[in-house]
Order: structure tokens, then sequence, then C-alpha cells
């Protein structure tokens, strides 16, 4: 377990009840003491970005429901730090934001990998000392956010590779049921 800040995974538990975070896994890109903002990585929104913008025809590419804190906004995480300016290194090699305009112009003319840009639909956020407590109430775990974890290839399988990457007894919540009480 780390510490939350900037680059870190908040694996949620796995009994946590909250339907917004059900087995999410949320990369905190900025841990301050006014509050806390990041996006569920494992959560493909309904609509693709062309469905979402216009004017982005045949960019059929996921959205990632980023959390439920304003859904009339788009977020990305990204790997090009030269070629797209205005973005934040959250940690090496994952970036935040940047000039839109460019990432879609890079999209449209095939000089970006979309495997290395991730959207988001809105995004989580916790406001001064509410992550703390929640920590505290062992409703999320921490481990170091990695790239290969950010732009995974199965979605569905970031919450359980986090837990493995913790290692140990964390391994063993992989096959927990979301209601014991059923078992």
């Amino acid at each position: 377990m780390v510490d939350p800040g900037p680059g870190i995974l908040l694996i949620a538990d796995p009994f946590l009840k909250d339907p917004n975070f059900l087995r999410t896994v949320v990369f905190l890109c900025e841990h301050k003491k006014e509050g806390s903002f990041g996006f569920v990585l494992n959560r493909k929104y309904e609509n693709t970005l062309d469905e979402l913008i216009p004017d982005l025809d045949n960019l059929k590419l996921p959205v990632y429901y980023g959390g439920p804190v304003q859904l009339d906004t788009i977020h990305f995480l990204h790997q090009y730090p030269d070629e797209i300016p205005g973005g934040e290194e959250v940690i090496k090699g994952v970036y935040w934001g940047g000039d839109f305009e460019k990432v879609v112009e890079m999209l449209k003319n095939g000089t970006a990998d979309p495997n290395k840009i991730r959207f988001y639909i809105g995004y989580s956020g916790w406001s001064d000392g509410q992550l703390d407590n929640e920590l505290k109430e062992k409703t999320w775990l921490t481990v170091a956010g990695t790239r290969k974890l950010i732009f995974h290839r199965d979605p569905q399988e970031i919450w359980k590779d986090s837990l493995k990457q913790l290692g140990g007894d964390y391994e063993m919540m992989i096959n927990f049921p979301i209601d014991p009480q059923l078992n």
C-alpha cells in the first residue's frame, strides 16, 4: 500500500457497494489539500468518441466512464508529450490533458496510435479530506500506477491485474464474490 498522490491507483475494495465504483480502478492525477481528482480506468462508456463529439466522423474510439462528476466533459490520458502540447506528466510516460484539437488531428491523419490515448467522460473527485477518510475506512487499496495498467488492452482485467500487482493475500481477493452473502 502506498500513500495517495498523483500516479497512484485506487483499487476498489471487493465489497464496495457504491455502483459508481464497484470493482473499479481509479488513476489519481491530482491529490492536494483542496481535494483529489482522477479517472476510472476500467469502465467503458456506452458511446464512442464520434458519437459524443460532432465532426469526429470515423473516430469510433472507446470512451471510458471517468467518474460521476461533470459528465458533460471529456478528458484524456496519453503517451505523446512532444506531439500534444499542454499535457501534464502524471507518471513517467503518462500525460493528462493537453491540446484536444491536436489529438483529434493526430488521430484523423493516423500519426497517433489510438492505444496510446484514452478518453474519459466525467471524472472522479473528492473534496478536502474525503479521500483520506475513505482510505482510513479501507474503501480503497493503493498501488503505484503503471503505463501497462493505465493503457491495458483489456479494461475488464485492470481491477484483477491491479490486485495482482499488490501480491500476497490481495491476490486472493480477485475471486471474492461481489456479495459474499449470496455464497
